[in-house]
């Protein structure tokens, strides 16, 4: 088979990172060639177009048409990516539009169970859940859009803005932006030109959509002597350095208008419950401890430290953006125990191990640590580093399956055991979840 070649397959599971299952070939003595298919479900029969057969483990192909359509199949929650418009022409970021929400709620959570078993060697119980909303608050869409209140447009040299096409970086335009927020949506689609680059867009608490825009760097000259051209890193428009408020409960946190902030309008609530809940169930804040917040932004996972400790509560914020460390200081002032360090994890962690000293590591043994790594996790390095603290708990907030996995294997290894992962939805008609996981010494 070569790429081009039209086939019917049948789709029969979910794997991570957006794109389902089939076999091509299978018979009694051969379970057949993995393809891998985006904008399925599983138990339907597709024609499908291969993309990619140069691999020996598996292909990929696109979807061309459903055969046999699923019970869970809906009109796209994004028309422009239906499964009628070209592959070539669906915009990317809402790979499970396709598929009812309640279903994309139970197929998130298998690829959870089968990450932890299949990467992490765990067998233990999991929940999926919808986002958490605040008292009073706005419910959920019923179709769980307009969450984003934040998202990224692209320029091309032809300055048309839009989405990327799925799985490349072709700028697609578009009508509507249905999973972001309807102040981001309008102010989007009222952008027509710009300067080659992204767009971002960002509504905080305020409700006032920022417009920050990031062109591509200029592409220096060849350097005299015939050295390779240097690409400099593009400058932080000023744009981004505007201080807004993002609300949680009762709190305000300072944060960069261009700096890391949960997509979901309802995620920081939903992680704080969710961390809190997890703080308050094990009894697991002893004010004069030692508690981390690794990986920590602007505080906020610090702040429900504190929250659940009091006004004593030692806690130290780690992270690597001077300007988030900033803000965390002023963000976590009210704690007279709170520190906020701008440090790479691995560094701190490293040097907290060789420097602690036995007083140091007596609270640290009777401490909590909350961990909120990128989409890599945290890795060997960090988690061993974690475990020779010795903290009495470990709070791992995830937004990937398999590297949370993998952490988890790690952490286990070190002697640390999870008695259960609740994730909740924060990125419907996406293949994106968050986890939280408990961890405590066997």
């Amino acid at each position: 088979m070569n790429p081009g070649d039209i086939i019917d397959l049948e789709i029969t599971g979910v794997a991570h990172g957006g794109v389902f299952v089939a076999r091509h070939g299978a018979a009694t003595d051969s379970p057949g060639r993995v393809v891998f298919v985006a904008d399925v479900i599983p138990g339907e029969n597709v024609r499908v177009r291969l993309t990619d057969t140069g691999k020996q483990s598996f292909w990929r192909a696109e979807a061309l048409e459903v055969v046999d359509a699923s019970p869970h199949r809906r009109p796209h929650v994004w028309r422009a990516a239906d499964i009628d418009v070209a592959p070539e022409d669906r915009p990317g970021g809402a790979e499970f539009g396709h598929i009812a929400l309640e279903h994309q709620r139970d197929l998130k959570e298998q690829v959870l169970r089968d990450s932890l078993a299949r990467i992490g060697g765990l067998d233990v119980p999991t929940s999926m859940r919808p986002p958490l909303v605040p008292a009073g608050g706005p419910a959920e869409e019923p179709d769980g859009a307009a969450w984003r209140t934040r998202i990224s447009l692209h320029v091309d040299r032809e300055s048309r803005v839009g989405p990327y096409a799925a799985r490349s970086h072709r700028v697609i335009p578009v009508d509507d932006l249905p999973l972001a927020t309807a102040g981001v949506e309008w102010v989007g689609l009222g952008l027509t030109t710009g300067a080659p680059g992204r767009i971002d867009l960002v509504q905080p608490a305020d409700g006032r959509v920022r417009v920050i825009p990031r062109p591509d760097p200029p592409r220096a000259a060849r350097a005299r002597g015939g050295r390779r051209p240097q690409h400099p890193i593009a400058p932080v428009p000023p744009e981004a350095h505007e201080v807004v408020l993002e609300r949680v409960g009762d709190r305000d946190f300072r944060v960069d208008a261009g700096g890391f902030w949960q997509v979901h309008r309802f995620a920081a609530h939903s992680l704080t419950r969710l961390v809190t809940g997890a703080l308050q169930d094990g009894a697991l804040v002893d004010p004069d401890a030692a508690h981390l917040d690794l990986y920590g932004g602007v505080g906020l996972f610090a702040a429900a430290i504190g929250d659940v400790g009091g006004a004593t509560t030692r806690v130290t914020s780690v992270e690597s953006d001077p300007r988030a460390t900033l803000h965390a200081g002023e963000n976590l002032a009210e704690w007279v125990g709170a520190r906020a360090e701008t440090d790479r994890v691995d560094r701190f962690v490293a040097r907290l191990a060789a420097t602690a000293s036995a007083a140091e590591r007596a609270r640290l043994a009777r401490g909590v640590v909350v961990l909120d790594p990128p989409r890599a996790g945290a890795g060997r390095e960090v988690v061993e580093g974690i475990a020779a603290l010795g903290p009495a708990a470990v709070v791992y907030v995830a937004c990937d399956p398999v590297a949370l996995a993998r952490d988890l294997a790690t952490f286990r290894s070190a002697g640390y055991e999870t008695p259960r992962v609740d994730a909740v939805d924060l990125f419907a008609h996406s293949h994106h979840l968050e986890a939280v996981a408990v961890l405590t010494r066997g």
